[in-house]
C-alpha cells in the first residue's frame, strides 16, 4: 500500500492553485530579502537578477512546481532542460528533478479519480493493480496493472483539477517570468501564450492522446529499432490512458553503456525528428527525457507520451526543407529569402536577419567541420548564447516567429540536448544532407 505521508494533494480549485503560485512567489521574495540583507552586511550591493536566480530559489521553484503539477510543473520541466546554457547551472541541477518525477497524488486522490473514470465497482476489471506509480509527471502519474484477462497494462492517471487550471497556471507563470526579468519589458507573448493554452489542454485529453499514440504507431510500423506501446481502448477515457507496459530502462541508463550504443540511439532519435519535420508531417513536440526509454534486451528506443503531438503543414516542411538546402550550401542570400518565407522575421529586420544568419552558421560550420559531430565539444548551447547576448538587447532583436517553428525548435532542442547528455558522436551531416535531398 502506498505511504502518503510524504504525497500532497493536488490542488484542484482555481484559488488554491493561485495560493501555490503566491507562496512560492512570497518564499522566493522571503529568500531574496534575506539574501539581499546578507550581501548588504557584507558590503556588496545586491543584484535582483542574481538573487531571483540564487540556486536556493531554484529549490523553492522545483518544491512548488512538483506539487502544483499540471501546466506549472510543464514549465518548469521545460526550464530543467536548459542544461545550464541560459540558467545558471544550479538552476538546471536543481529543476532536472522535474524531468522523472512530480510528488505523487495520494490515495484518496487516485481512488477518486479511479471511480470517476471507471465507477465504484473499477476493481472487478483487475487481477491486480499497483496503487504506487511507477512514474508520475506533469500531467498525471502511470500505474502498472493486469487484467483479468492477463493483459500486462501501463495505466496514466490524470490529476485532478489539472484541465480546468490550465488558464490560470499559465497566467501565474507568465507573470513570475516577468517578475524574473527572463522575458524582455514590453514584449507581447500572445500568440506564444494563446498556443500554449492549446496545447495544454490538448495534452489533458487523454482519448485525444490515444488517437495520437495509434496514428504515429502507424508511421513507424515494422521499424525494428523502435517500439511503441498499444492503446486498450476499453480502459481508456478522458482522464485514463491504458496502454500495453513495455519493460524498458530510463534513456539515461545509456550513459554507462559503450560509445558506439550511444552513438546508435541519438542517431535514431535525430533522424526521427527529421522523418518528424520532412517525412511524417506529424511531431511529438515534448522532448522530455522522461518520454524515452530503452529496452535493452532488443536495443529498441521507446517512444512514451504523445499528448503534445502536432501536425506541421507541408507547405512548411518544404519552406524548411529549402532553407537547410541553403545552409548546407552556405549561401546566405538564399538563407535570408528562406527565413523571411518562413516568418523568422521581416524584410526590414536587418539586425535580426544578420544575427539569425550568423547562428545558423555558427551552427553549420561546426557540422561541417568534420565527419562526426562531438555533442559534447561542439558545445553549441552556449557558444550561441554568447552570440545572442554579444549582439545587445532592443526591440528590433525581439521576434517570435510562427507558433509550429516554436514547436519544432522546441524539439531539435531537446533532442540536442539528449544526445549531449549521452555523450554521442554522430554524423550529422550526412543526415542534413540525406533530408535536404529527398522529395527533390
Amino acid at each position: 500500500m502506498s505511504d502518503d505521508r510524504n504525497n500532497r494533494a493536488v490542488p484542484t480549485g482555481r484559488l488554491g492553485r493561485l495560493l501555490g503560485m503566491g507562496g512560492m512567489a512570497a518564499s522566493i521574495g522571503a529568500g531574496v530579502a534575506f539574501s539581499s540583507a546578507r550581501q548588504l552586511l557584507n558590503g556588496r550591493p545586491p543584484s535582483l537578477s542574481d538573487l531571483l536566480l540564487a540556486p536556493a530559489n531554484a529549490l523553492r521553484v522545483a518544491d512548488q512546481l512538483s506539487h502544483m503539477r499540471g501546466a506549472a510543473m510543464k514549465l518548469g520541466q521545460l526550464l530543467s532542460m536548459d542544461a545550464g546554457q541560459i540558467l545558471p547551472g544550479e538552476w538546471s541541477t536543481i529543476l532536472a528533478r522535474l524531468q522523472a518525477d512530480a510528488s505523487p497524488m495520494p490515495r484518496f486522490q487516485l481512488e477518486q479519480q479511479l471511480v470517476r473514470q471507471w465507477g465504484r465497482g473499477w476493481r472487478d476489471r483487475f487481477e491486480h493493480f499497483e496503487m504506487t506509480p511507477v512514474a508520475a509527471a506533469s500531467i498525471g502519474q502511470v500505474h502498472r496493472a493486469t487484467t483479468r484477462s492477463g493483459r500486462d497494462l501501463a495505466i496514466k492517471v490524470q490529476y485532478p483539477g489539472v484541465a480546468a487550471s490550465i488558464d490560470s497556471d499559465i497566467d501565474n507563470v507568465v507573470a513570475l517570468l516577468r517578475l524574473s526579468r527572463m522575458i524582455p519589458p514590453g514584449a507581447s507573448l500572445d500568440a506564444m501564450v494563446a498556443e500554449a493554452r492549446l496545447q495544454l489542454q490538448q495534452e489533458v485529453d487523454y482519448l485525444g492522446e490515444a488517437d495520437h499514440l495509434t496514428r504515429y504507431a502507424g508511421l513507424v510500423a515494422g521499424d525494428p529499432t523502435l517500439l511503441m506501446p498499444e492503446v486498450d481502448s476499453e480502459l481508456t477515457g478522458p482522464g485514463v490512458l491504458a496502454m500495453t507496459f513495455i519493460d524498458s530502462e530510463p534513456i539515461d541508463w545509456l550513459i554507462g553503456r559503450p560509445q558506439a550504443e550511444r552513438n546508435r540511439i541519438a542517431e535514431r532519435l535525430i533522424r526521427l525528428t527529421l522523418q518528424e519535420v520532412f517525412d511524417f508531417g506529424t511531431i511529438q513536440t515534448d522532448p522530455n527525457f522522461a518520454n524515452f526509454r530503452y529496452q535493452p534486451a532488443t536495443g529498441r528506443l521507446v517512444l512514451l507520451d504523445f499528448g503534445a503531438t502536432r501536425t506541421i503543414p507541408a507547405a512548411l516542411s518544404e519552406k524548411l526543407r529549402l532553407l537547410l538546402r541553403a545552409a548546407l550550401a552556405r549561401d546566405r542570400v538564399e538563407q535570408q529569402r528562406a527565413m523571411v518565407d518562413i516568418g523568422y522575421f521581416a524584410p526590414g529586420q536587418q539586425r535580426l536577419a544578420q544575427l539569425a544568419l550568423d547562428l545558423l552558421a555558427l551552427g553549420m560550420d561546426a557540422v561541417m567541420a568534420g565527419p562526426m559531430f562531438d555533442f559534447v565539444a561542439a558545445d553549441l548551447p552556449r557558444r550561441a548564447r554568447d552570440r545572442a547576448l554579444s549582439a545587445g538587447f532592443g526591440a528590433d532583436l525581439w521576434s517570435i516567429p510562427p507558433v509550429d517553428t516554436l514547436f519544432i525548435h522546441r524539439k531539435i532542442g531537446g533532442i540536442y540536448l539528449l544526445a549531449n547528455r549521452l555523450g554521442a558522436t554522430v554524423d550529422v551531416r550526412g543526415l542534413l544532407e540525406e533530408f535536404a535531398g529527398s522529395h527533390s
